[in-house]
């Protein structure tokens, strides 16, 4: 019987061979934000693992940990290098959106997966312009999610497009529970000359990772439905809430396992960022 991980595994391969080219510079920019990226999941994922079971540590979402990261030595040094390596991953998904550099067509699915890479470039180039105004210490990194829920509620029809905003955390969330129960995302390494046994534990961590994230962003969907309802944009919350949300709900031990997840997931960014395929010339 086929194993279904491997199988997707090797139809995704067999696609990626047929990439459009992209400059080498593209690539090393992608694998350096991937990393980047990586870094973050598991700084947040360890953290909030450690305040769960009782060793420290703390809950808090990913501009919480650029405070961390410019509180240690060399901090301006290290956090310049994840404002440079989100700006790289903004980038690739600006490419990925514009020339479609992953061939996912013009179709209504292929649109929709290409509309989503310009939201989350957007968002990574707003994360590393708030490393950038942290660094230069010029306030604390920028307006807050909740600020900018509460601009959006005061605008003509503003419930609608917090409301819009959460169905989309909600299906967003979906997708990545989907695609890590499916082992779809196995679909985004070329690793033929790894061994099977580590294979299996960065598969292993990407299913537990894409699962838990996709927890994180239904519960975000969550609060912001109900900022939309109330009219009210303090109701909104980000990873740091998910987690204070899942303690209260499921004791510490599910916030813990989800906090190893979000490690989890980051683990397979890293992963991605040395062994993602690109058709480079």
């Amino acid at each position: 019987m086929n194993n279904p991980t491997y199988t997707a595994k090797a139809a995704g391969n067999k696609a990626m061979n047929n990439l459009p080219e992209t400059d080498k510079w593209v690539e090393n920019f992608a694998r350096f934000g991937y990393a980047a990226k990586g870094a973050i999941y598991i700084l947040i994922g360890v953290l909030a693992a450690m305040a769960a079971f009782g060793g420290g540590g703390q809950t808090t979402g990913t501009k919480g940990i650029f405070q961390v990261i410019l509180q240690q030595p060399f901090g301006k040094v290290l956090l310049g290098l994840v404002a440079l390596g989100f700006l790289g991953y903004a980038v690739w998904r600006f490419i990925q959106a514009i020339k479609d550099a992953e061939n996912k067509g013009t179709d209504t699915k292929g649109m929709l997966i290409r509309t989503g890479y310009i939201a989350s470039g957007l968002i990574y180039a707003f994360f590393s312009y708030s490393a950038i105004k942290m660094i230069v210490g010029s306030g604390s990194g920028g307006s807050g999610k909740k600020t900018v829920i509460a601009k959006m509620l005061q605008m003509p029809a503003g419930e609608w497009l917090v409301g819009i905003l959460a169905l989309a955390a909600v299906a967003k969330g979906v997708y990545q529970i989907y695609k890590g129960y499916s082992d779809k995302f196995g679909q985004e390494v070329r690793d033929g000359h790894v061994k099977r046994e580590i294979k299996s534990t960065y598969m292993k961590l990407g299913k537990i990772g894409y699962i838990a994230r996709g927890v994180v962003f239904c519960i975000v969907g969550y609060f912001l439905f109900q900022a939309a309802l109330s009219s009210n944009a303090s109701q909104a919350g980000g990873t740091g809430e998910a987690f204070s949300f899942l303690s209260a709900t499921g004791g510490p031990w599910l916030m813990g396992i989800i906090a190893i997840g979000l490690a989890g997931y980051g683990a397979f960014q890293v992963v991605k960022a040395k062994y993602k395929p690109f058709n480079t010339h």
